[in-house]
């Protein structure tokens, strides 16, 4: 049986250059202390969901939790913002443990790079021509010829940004899958993507680079002219990110399939 927590007491503050964000910090710190984040139980993260992901991405060096109040626009990865009772929210918050994805991406001069990617790694054409694409999963090719404006390896956390909006699934975060969605398939036009085990390992070949060029970029990694990309789920790295009691993230994302 799991040993219950201690109370959380000593948080660090993040937020967005929003001037709401800033307001907000400036405030929250005052009232319940400031510490560094090798300090903190818990970083609290002020902004939207892009603040939400560079907060993401910084906390996976130090491990820390990371409790999201929405000071920006979009905010599905937010909790509401409210100053009052935050050491009690936070105490009762629930937990979501995510992997990122590991990129590595090789371009036409032979260079290797190497990105995580907490949402998605996407391939984008980068000129009018289509690009054209040969998808392979664990060495095996399933797609010998994609024609597309891009496609996408979405994780169950990033299921519900950029894959949703490519008409991707949304998955459950503990679905233990990954989703791999085109954008705008040309041919075969009716294929809508795939799912696959949270094991698999993706390998997109670019074909015909030399005219249709194309680009990876690993949430906000980008690297162009690409030949190929190798995308795997980091299963030795994870990120917890917490959410008030009853707004769970994966009642949020349940919530999110029966929206008008």
């Amino acid at each position: 049986m799991a040993q219950p927590r201690s109370p959380v007491t000593r948080l660090s503050f993040d937020a967005s250059d929003r001037p709401e964000a800033q307001e907000a910090r400036a405030l929250l710190a005052a009232r319940y202390g400031d510490v560094p984040h090798d300090e903190a139980e818990v970083i609290v993260a002020l902004g939207g969901d892009g603040f939400m992901l560079e907060t993401l991405h910084a906390s996976l060096a130090c491990g820390k939790p990371i409790y999201g109040m929405n000071r920006g626009s979009v905010g599905f990865l937010m909790n509401e913002y409210e100053a009052d009772n935050l050491l009690e929210r936070i105490n009762a918050a629930e937990r979501a443990v995510i992997h990122p994805l590991s990129m590595i991406a090789i371009d036409e001069r032979g260079a290797t790079h190497s990105a995580l990617a907490i949402n998605e790694v996407s391939l984008l054409r980068q000129t009018r021509q289509t690009a054209k694409l040969r998808i392979s999963i664990d060495d095996k090719v399933r797609m010998a010829e994609l024609f597309c404006d891009g496609v996408m390896v979405a994780t169950p956390a990033g299921s519900t940004a950029y894959n949703l909006s490519a008409h991707g699934p949304i998955i459950p975060i503990d679905g233990k899958v990954l989703a791999l969605t085109p954008i705008s398939a040309f041919r075969p036009r009716r294929w809508r993507g795939a799912l696959l085990s949270q094991d698999a390992r993706v390998c997109i070949e670019v074909l015909e680079a030399e005219k249709r060029s194309v680009s990876a970029v690993a949430d906000n990694f980008e690297v162009r002219d690409v030949v190929e990309v190798r995308i795997t789920e980091d299963r030795t790295r994870q990120l917890t990110m917490m959410f008030d009691a009853g707004r769970s993230l994966e009642e949020r994302m349940l919530a999110e399939q029966f929206s008008a």
